[in-house]
């Protein structure tokens, strides 16, 4: 059973900066695809950040330049860096692993950034 488990949100002020983890259980994680997903409160689910098995990477337009992602497999984990936060990327971010069978989702964790 493939389990991901999110860490590092919190609160900060506007042009900080936090490191999002999600840990995964499980034998999927080098040979999958990462991303890195947020909900805003009233907003549909959109996708923030991909890194591939081969570590190509995905940003959308929003956060390009100020997020990085990027993976250690060797300790099954993906991190999502976030510079010069602002109020907009306040919301609940989730990682996720999907392929043929399979769409997995961690519980997510809360950033708020205030102005």
């Amino acid at each position: 059973q493939v389990q991901l488990v999110e860490s590092g949100g919190g609160l900060v002020q506007a042009g900080g900066s936090l490191r999002l983890s999600c840990a995964a259980s499980g034998t999927i994680f080098s040979s999958n695809a990462m991303d890195w997903y947020r909900q805003a409160p009233g907003k549909q689910r959109e996708l923030v950040a991909r890194i591939t098995s081969g570590g190509s990477t995905y940003y959308t337009d929003s956060v390009k330049g100020r997020f990085t992602i990027s993976r250690d497999n060797a300790k099954n984990t993906v991190y999502l860096d976030m510079n010069s936060l602002k109020a907009e990327d306040t919301a609940v971010y989730y990682c996720n692993a999907r392929g043929p069978g399979y769409d997995h989702w961690g519980q997510g964790t809360q950033v708020t950034v205030s102005s």
